[in-house]
């Protein structure tokens, strides 16, 4: 078996001191999108755990933001709870999780960041998340997010227009 990248040896180490059940699989194909991740486990888009970075104007810090793979976050929801906050590049994404856009692991940052969990998870017993690297991902619970980061349960996406 060949060793596991560096992104997700942490992500396992960090998931196996937890007390996590589910280690990190690797995909045979890259999953740099939600899409993607939900073809290759053959799943719904939603079940997908997609973890998208923001960077916090008045400290620079990173703000994870956790949602469903079907939904798009609101920024203004975010800085409501956060304060303001702007795009993150690939290098502030890489330089503060330890990770590349594409892997960014809901747990195992290389700096703590601020984090949110989106209520929409919670319509699922079962999703996916990704595990450090675009072909690891790891399964959990939505609850199992808010015992791996501590992180709060907030309403920060878009509210889906009804046609």
């Amino acid at each position: 078996m060949s060793t596991l990248p560096e992104g997700v040896q942490r992500v396992a180490v960090a998931l196996a001191e937890a007390g996590h059940a589910h280690a990190p699989k690797m995909l045979d194909d890259a999953a740099r999108t939600a899409q993607q991740a939900a073809d290759a486990l053959g799943i719904g888009v939603g079940q997908i755990a997609k973890s998208i970075i923001f960077r916090r104007k008045s400290d620079d810090a990173a703000v994870l933001v956790i949602t469903s793979g079907d939904r798009r976050v609101d920024e203004k929801r975010v800085a409501t709870l956060v304060g303001k906050i702007g795009r993150a590049d690939a290098e502030f994404v890489k330089a503060k999780t330890g990770f590349t856009i594409g892997g960014v692991s809901p747990v195992a940052h290389a700096e703590p960041p601020v984090t949110l969990i989106d209520r929409e998870l919670f319509r699922f017993d079962e999703i996916w998340a990704a595990a450090g690297h675009p072909h690891g991902v790891f399964k959990l619970a939505p609850a199992d997010l808010e015992k791996l980061t501590g992180a709060p349960v907030a309403d920060v996406v878009q509210v889906p227009s009804i046609p």
